[in-house]
């Protein structure tokens, strides 16, 4: 018997309660594959279910030899599954599809298809269909494309990249939110196409209001990193200077008001004070951002490094 051919896509399924989903999800991936030249796997990520969904992978890889099924004992979030996911895949282009079925596996292929014709790095689906959260929605990508610049109108969607992409980002919580901005910064081209949404067929969203703050809490971090990530000092050092020449010329100011007068502006010293202190710290912030920088820039060479090994592994094995 001849050896199953590697997988040249890998679908990353992070799964949390998804026992009520997942059969019929496989069953239509199975359709899918079967229709499909590339050869596939589903990589599911039990992102620590209760609901029995470890055990129900367990039966269903023996029904679909494409499966892969691979567990966290605890909840660790979509990013940390993403991650678990693209170190147990084989595939060169990876994608990115909920267990909701709310987006069906038939719609796959057109994700995939510009990467596998070298005409993009990265897409992205666009929704087309009734969403329950499409304010929430409109309102975070309209801030998203204001900060950041991304010429696609859904940042966050089910999405197909290149490996490479997966390597080169950053990792943080609920950077899934954000592959196409730091994809895009990095000089990835970026593309998007239509996809249906469809209602969920089982189970309970696991988003709810509370995330909109924490979102664009995350929003402004991720446009930080940008813009400052690799130069703190060019931000904190800025406003230590500026704090400092407000206290200079505050201070100037005061002093020849106390030649010209003869009377001194107690309220004028304090903010000369403030500004000084506050501009030491700025500045002294701005240094120590600077050593953690250079820090992250030799674990992000450590880290492509080891990837490039393991891919090398990867290669030696294949062949």
């Amino acid at each position: 018997m001849s050896e199953p051919r590697p997988a040249d896509v890998s679908v990353l399924v992070p799964a949390k309660d998804e026992a009520g989903n997942l059969p019929l999800f496989l069953t239509l991936c199975a359709e899918m594959i079967a229709r499909e030249a590339p050869a596939y796997e589903v990589i599911v990520v039990d992102d620590g279910s209760t609901d029995g969904t470890w055990a129900l992978l367990q039966e269903l890889r023996a029904q679909h030899p494409f499966l892969r099924p691979v567990r966290h004992r605890i909840q660790r979030g979509i990013a940390e599954a993403l991650r678990t996911g693209y170190l147990h895949a084989e595939g060169r282009v990876l994608v990115f599809y909920p267990a909701d079925l709310q987006f069906k596996p038939e719609d796959i292929p057109r994700l995939v298809a510009p990467i596998l014709a070298d005409e993009s790095d990265m897409v992205t689906g666009y929704k087309q269909g009734v969403y329950e959260k499409a304010f929430v929605s409109r309102i975070y990508n309209r801030l998203s494309r204001a900060l950041f610049h991304v010429p696609v109108r859904d940042l966050n969607n089910v999405k197909a990249y290149r490996r490479d992409v997966m390597a080169a980002l950053p990792m943080r919580p609920d950077f899934h939110r954000y592959m196409i901005v730091l994809a895009a910064a990095q000089g990835f081209t970026v593309t998007e196409v239509p996809v249906p949404l469809y209602p969920r067929h089982a189970g309970r969203s696991k988003f709810g209001l509370s995330r909109i703050p924490v979102g664009v809490l995350d929003m402004v971090a991720v446009w930080f990193e940008l813009r400052f990530g690799q130069k703190p000092l060019l931000a904190f050092g800025m406003l230590g200077v500026g704090l400092f020449a407000i206290g200079l010329l505050a201070g100037v100011g005061a002093f020849a008001w106390l030649l010209v007068t003869g009377q001194g502006q107690r309220w004028v010293w304090t903010i000369v004070q403030t500004a000084l202190v506050l501009g030491s710290v700025f500045f002294a912030t701005g240094l120590l951002g600077e050593q953690v920088a250079q820090q992250r820039a030799e674990v992000r060479e450590m880290r492509r490094e080891l990837d490039e090994l393991a891919a090398a592994e990867r290669t030696g094995r294949g062949g």
